[in-house]
């Protein structure tokens, strides 16, 4: 069989099946904690987060990575349940407790069956309320996080995008540091720091309990009520204490460091590939024309078949693989076009970047494009929502981020919505190659002179000392 025949032999795209994003409920606590509830018939194994719009992006800079060691050190006991015996609690509801912090939020959770979800929110209110963060404990966690801060000094990839924060963001935004603390700030995180986090986490009116399962038969809120109707209460940070602009959901502030083209090099003697990151400060989730930029991402860097990995990966043969897009926050998070090349590569690939991204912006992209892209937006939503689990981590971002109650139930349609002239627009709007930042690390002296010739901005070659060695921990959020 010729390659003709098998390509007209290949059936074609369906129409995406209907979906509608669950419907929920709210209820509100007298101190102002809000109980989501999402019925899923059928998945009797129930997920609940309580989540609190306060996370890294709100505590001061001195202090950096407290919010994420305090999550961490949580779930080393708490006042009747110290150390290993939290763990066996859990188990002997046959539940799993987690706790995680993000640049946006602060988020225990716990998946349960439907019959123990009663006791398991007891011992969810346990965990979120009256954690002890033993020395000791604290300590290990430290100096975990200690050495992966050497690790990541030693990795290219990592190193990379934290180099590149710390580039395109002003010394003021919490952005432009490691949302897990770093060198200067990691060693001061006592236990009273991370309990003094903890204290600010305590805040009902910034606080959501969401859950979804199988809730066919129970009186969830009043089971929310009974453990958590006391959470925060005497911590100063309930329903009247304060105007919206004194409480956590406030984003945090995202100034941009770069008003021209500049390059950022670490130089790395010897690599045989460089790590390349090209953007500039984003986009808050909050922006009214979201889903033309998802549309506009998804063509320029989102898709396997995106406008950079067809340039650079299967016509050039730069790289294994290139995307770009935005990481929406509160706050303006970063817009980045992320790779590795081949050494050699390293001045045509950022060329091609560049190029790309003056041409979403200067010329309108196909039909044939518009389509691909909003056909796999629409048709991998409800893929995301197969698990209790997925749903309630998506109607937990939803009040996060303070979005409209359908804001989930309304997507496709306004992905479908998405014309020609709004991805033009979107590209025009949000991307801005006057104020790029390109940041590398790899071997400046094989690509330095051609680097400079190129033009591409104010260069500047950073040479830094890499750890020989640095022991195995977990990676944390950087």
């Amino acid at each position: 069989m010729t390659l003709e025949e098998i390509l007209s032999a290949r059936p074609a795209p369906g129409q995406p099946r209907t979906y509608e994003f669950p419907g929920f409920e709210r209820t509100i606590l007298p101190l102002g904690l809000q109980i989501l509830t999402v019925n899923l018939p059928g998945r009797p194994l129930v997920s609940a987060n309580l989540v609190v719009r306060r996370g890294a992006g709100d505590e001061p800079a001195d202090v950096a990575g407290a919010t994420v060691l305090a999550a961490r050190a949580m779930t080393e006991g708490t006042q009747r349940y110290p150390g290993v015996e939290l763990t066996e609690a859990a188990e002997r509801l046959g539940a799993t407790l987690h706790v995680d912090a993000s640049w946006d939020a602060f988020v225990v959770a716990v998946d349960v069956s439907a019959s123990r979800l009663g006791a398991a929110l007891e011992l969810l209110a346990e965990l979120a309320e009256r954690p002890t963060f033993p020395e000791s404990d604290v300590a290990r966690l430290r100096d975990e996080r200690l050495n992966d801060l050497l690790q990541i000094k030693a990795d290219p990839r990592r190193r990379v995008e934290q180099a590149f924060a710390a580039t395109i963001y002003t010394a003021h935004s919490p952005y432009a540091r490691p949302a897990a603390g770093d060198e200067a700030t990691v060693p001061s995180l006592t236990p009273d720091v991370l309990r003094q986090v903890h204290r600010r986490v305590l805040a009902p009116a910034e606080t959501a309990v969401v859950i979804g399962g199988d809730l066919e038969g129970l009186d969830v809120p009043r089971m929310v009520e009974e453990a958590l109707g006391s959470f925060g209460a005497g911590s100063g940070s309930g329903a009247g204490s304060g105007s919206k602009a004194a409480s956590g959901a406030r984003a945090p502030r995202a100034d941009s460091a770069v008003d021209h083209p500049i390059v950022r090099f670490y130089h790395r003697p010897g690599s045989v590939q460089t790590e390349l990151r090209i953007g500039h400060v984003g986009l808050p989730r909050r922006v009214p024309d979201f889903h033309s930029v998802q549309v506009m991402g998804a063509i320029l860097g989102g898709l396997f078949n995106s406008r950079l990995q067809m340039n650079l990966r299967e016509d050039k043969g730069y790289t294994y693989g290139v995307g770009a897009g935005f990481d929406m926050r509160r706050g303006a998070g970063p817009f980045s076009v992320r790779t590795a090349v081949q050494t050699a590569a390293t001045v045509p690939a950022i060329a091609e970047s560049l190029a790309e991204l003056r041409r979403i912006r200067d010329t309108q992209v196909t039909s044939a494009e518009l389509a691909a892209a909003c056909d796999y937006l629409v048709g991998v939503f409800p893929l995301r929502f197969e698990t209790p689990g997925a749903v309630v981590a998506a109607l937990a971002g939803q009040f996060i981020q303070e979005l409209p109650d359908d804001e989930l139930a309304r997507y496709r349609r306004e992905v479908e919505a998405v014309t020609i002239e709004r991805v033009q627009q979107a590209a025009r709007d949000h991307i801005d190659p006057d104020r790029i930042a390109i940041v590398a690390v790899g071997d400046a002296d094989a690509v330095g002179a051609e680097l400079e010739s190129a033009g591409f901005g104010e260069l500047e070659v950073i040479n830094e000392e890499v750890p020989a060695e640095a022991g195995a921990a977990e990676e944390e959020p950087e």
